[in-house]
């Protein structure tokens, strides 16, 4: 009778308790924090999708099939395309990718698994650094590199601009990657008789891909937005690319020079390239989230 009366008062005092914790000067920390940090959340995701909302609702109506094959119109005249900004924008986006992952992806393997001490540490510093340099001055150096030298704006040059942006991005990204990769995974690969490198190649490289992938993601997707670079070194053309050395169109100077102008033909088709921008970036993220959503290890 005894231990049939002490239960229920037992279970009582221990819903009191739970009551009070609730209640507790802590508890009531924890859910305004929460409640706060929820808030900034909200408000730092805002602006990204009012942005993206004015984009689509200024450049939808001029997605039509038009816009994806024929070249833009002469100033004032309404219709025409961006295919020619279109395919410019891939030509050089596509030399800068091609010319950043191989140097930025040998460079952090150097860095993560062959570098140590002093010298990896000023590399890394100096790789921040070039993160942080104004895309105007990646322009003038490919300028002088390859414009002046050639004696012609190219999509090379523009390629090869977008490419410095590119490579600090890369670097910093795979050289994380490769760190958070389990050092047990290095040791089993060594133990059973690889060598240094076959393990990097093999073992490491494999495992730290979608990281790799994403960090190339992100590096594309700022290439892609660069103007000023661009103006630099690939100009700009009305007409199709009709080479790497020959002056090349893309959609970022596209928008630039027809948001600038009083015509409203040449203005809707800025908002429509700002759109298919947008656009590309997402399809490259997706992407690069469908190829690596298999965990390699």
């Amino acid at each position: 009778m005894s231990s049939s009366v002490e239960e229920p008062n037992s279970f009582s005092s221990g819903s009191l308790s739970l009551k009070r914790s609730q209640s507790s000067p802590r508890s009531i920390f924890n859910i305004g924090m929460t409640i706060l940090a929820g808030t900034c959340l909200i408000i730092a995701i805002l602006p990204l999708f009012a942005v993206l909302l004015y984009v689509a609702s200024k450049g939808i109506n001029r997605l039509n099939l038009d816009l994806l094959t024929k070249l833009p119109p002469a100033p004032g005249l309404s219709g025409g395309g961006i295919a020619n900004a279109i395919l410019g924008t891939l030509l050089t986006v596509g030399i800068g990718t091609l010319i950043a992952v191989p140097f930025g992806v040998l460079a952090a393997v150097y860095l993560s698994e062959f570098s140590k001490g002093q010298w990896a540490r000023w590399i890394r510093f100096a790789t921040n650094v070039l993160s942080g340099v104004p895309s105007i001055i990646a322009g003038l150096f490919a300028y002088g590199l390859l414009v002046v030298t050639l004696g012609n704006f190219s999509a090379l040059a523009g390629g090869v601009a977008l490419a410095v942006l590119m490579l600090p991005t890369i670097v910093r990204t795979t050289d994380e990657a490769l760190q958070i990769v389990p050092q047990d995974i290095r040791w089993a690969s060594v133990g059973v008789g690889a060598s240094n490198y076959q393990t990097v190649l093999r073992v490491v490289l494999p495992a730290a891909i979608p990281a790799i992938l994403t960090g190339v993601t992100l590096a594309i997707a700022r290439a892609a937005g660069e103007t000023a670079p661009l103006i630099f070194t690939a100009l700009n053309s009305p007409f199709w690319p009709k080479g790497l050395l020959e002056p090349t169109p893309s959609l970022s100077v596209l928008v630039y020079n027809f948001a600038t102008v009083p015509f409203k033909g040449q203005q809707e088709l800025a908002w429509a390239a700002s759109l298919i921008l947008v656009f590309l970036v997402l399809l490259t993220s997706v992407l690069s989230r469908l190829a690596t959503r298999q965990k390699v290890y």
